[in-house]
């Protein structure tokens, strides 16, 4: 590699001296024409230097000049700075990689503006960004990429991993179905990759270097198509062509969210670049990864992983938010990301654990009228696994037989974080009007049920952490916060009374044999994050049994705990 690297620099060298050897060998031709006066020297000033005393034929000089000449030129060549040491902080790493033109054009003004009236939303969005940054400029630097492209998640999602859009857009770089499946996003009950941390930016990055590649290297071109899609880029371009006008960017009629969202990466490129001139600040992040890729080859309950990783189970899901349920794909991807200093704990409390423990498994006996899709809704699960652990090849079950299961260690409520539960979340959010719980029958729509409610479609989507082009699942659970007059007039509805007072309670508890942080998190319903804040924990030390702790719990969400 390294003699590769010095023969560019060579030949420069080379056909620079070559006018001056030819110059050298030159030999003076006599003339019979009059002789013509010399020409008065200038005197020599600094602008002026007196030139080298030399004869050009046979001079014995001429070799040590000629070697004085060519180191000159090397000394010019290779008189480069040093490079700079790597930034401590990975917003100063950002600025060092900004390639992206147009930060100053006058349409970036409004949005600058804006992010810099909301210093707080900052604050927020970086906070999340924390744990992810390293990871998105490690795999941006692999591809020469813009570092601007960093800053992109705060465009598309606020950086938030469960964020999902009217359009059905999910994840930090919000892929759509398609186009996420066509970037080999796997998308099912259990998983879906659009969130996956790890997937979705190599992902990511993938099509943003496709559309950079097929738009002749116009990286503006390529973000614009990556809002709206390279057909509608492609058709805006070919327009203007017709028309005679430029093909940039700035000039072409685009739709008008598309038109917002290139100016917004550049107003954020912009204030990350120079924080101070705008009256905002950036904590610093270190540069140093946050998590490591971990393998686990099989499926893992994550209530389990978080208690081997001695780390709170929300912080695992906002690592992992690409799975759906309660524990790992039972098809893979078979790994979790975990925070650097958890890694090692982990993997020796895995290696002791047997694969078959890894996940609880219950015995059912299977009851008249049973169905596997009755029986995989009862347990949290899908018909394809029920099917696959008990070598089943169709959907025939008998009365009276049995079936394995695998199931949810903890109580659901547990995996806060999990699909349910955020949507259970978001439903039960209090908002104005009547709230009805409606389970979904054959022929539902959401366009049908907000009609009856005298709600709109975008309303009723919202409240139940949906899409309005999401379809509807006989069995499915809605909330529905009614504008109707008369409610009970559904059959399939009920009534819900308004949210019951939580009663916060102090409880000690002394610390069992086999106890950990998360366990206990877990069992009281409250963080590993406030347990060492009432106890005056810090991390990296461990439980002893006999401690004494103290715990300030919702005593109403308590069921035989206290």
């Amino acid at each position: 590699m390294a003699n590769k690297q010095q023969q560019p620099r060579q030949l420069v060298l080379l056909l620079c001296a070559l006018p001056l050897f030819l110059a050298a060998c030159a030999v003076p031709v006599p003339s019979s024409s009059p002789a013509v006066p010399a020409a008065k020297t200038a005197e020599p000033t600094p602008l002026n230097p007196p030139a080298p005393q030399f004869t050009v034929l046979g001079d014995a000089n001429f070799p040590a000049l000629l070697h004085y000449q060519v180191a000159a030129l090397d000394d010019v060549l290779t008189d480069t700075p040093a490079p700079l040491p790597p930034p401590d902080d990975l917003w100063e790493r950002i600025r060092r990689g900004f390639a992206l033109p147009d930060h100053d054009n006058p349409g970036v003004k409004p949005d600058r503006d804006w992010y810099a009236d909301h210093a707080s939303y900052l604050e927020r969005v970086a906070d999340r960004a924390g744990d992810y940054l390293y990871f998105i400029l490690q795999e941006i630097d692999k591809r020469h990429m813009p570092s601007e492209i960093a800053l992109l998640p705060i465009v598309e999602s606020a950086y938030y991993p469960f964020a999902y859009s009217h359009g059905r857009a999910s994840g930090i770089w919000q892929f759509i179905p398609s186009t996420g499946r066509r970037y080999g996003l796997k998308q099912n009950w259990w998983y879906d990759g659009r969130r996956d941390i790890y997937a979705s930016t190599n992902a990511a990055l993938d099509y943003l270097q496709t559309l950079h590649d097929q738009f002749n290297g116009d990286w503006l071109l390529a973000l614009a198509a990556y809002n709206s899609g390279e057909g509608t880029v492609d058709a805006a371009i070919r327009r203007n062509k017709r028309r005679g006008k430029p093909t940039d960017f700035w000039s072409l009629d685009l739709p008008p969210e598309t038109r917002g969202y290139v100016p917004k990466l550049l107003a954020l490129a912009d204030l990350v670049a120079k924080p101070a001139d705008y009256g905002i600040a950036f904590d610093p992040i270190p540069n140093e990864p946050y998590f490591k890729r971990v393998h686990v080859d099989s499926q893992i309950d994550l209530a389990l992983a978080a208690e081997l990783a001695d780390i709170d189970i929300d912080e695992l899901y906002r690592l992992n938010p690409g799975y759906n349920r309660w524990a790992t794909d039972p098809n893979g991807p078979h790994y979790l990301l975990l925070p650097v200093d958890k890694v090692e704990g982990f993997e020796e409390r895995l290696a002791e654990l047997p694969a078959d423990k890894r996940v609880k498994w219950i015995r059912h006996r299977i009851g008249s009228g049973e169905s596997l899709n009755t029986i995989a809704r009862e347990y949290h699960t899908t018909v394809d696994v029920l099917q696959r652990v008990n070598r089943l090849s169709g959907h025939v079950i008998r009365a009276g037989g049995h079936l394995i299961i695998p199931v949810a260690s903890r109580n659901p409520s547990a995996y806060s974080l999990s699909a349910e539960q955020r949507r259970r979340a978001t439903q039960d959010t209090p908002r104005r009007g009547r709230k009805v719980v409606y389970i979904v029958n054959d022929g539902d729509t959401l366009w049908n049920l907000a009609r009856k409610h005298r709600v709109s479609v975008g309303q009723l989507a919202k409240w139940n952490g949906m899409a309005p082009r999401d379809p509807l699942m006989p069995g499915q659970r809605i909330v529905i916060w009614s504008q109707a007059q008369n409610v009970s007039s559904f059959k399939t509805s009920m009534i819900v009374p308004p949210p019951r007072r939580s009663v916060t309670q102090r409880v000690g508890y002394t610390v069992r044999p086999g106890d950990s942080l998360a366990r206990i998190s877990q069992r009281f319903k409250v963080t590993v994050a406030q347990l060492r804040k009432w106890n005056g924990l810090h991390d990296g030390k461990y439980l002893h049994p006999g401690q004494y702790l103290t715990l300030y719990v919702d005593v109403t969400r308590q069921a035989d705990n206290i």
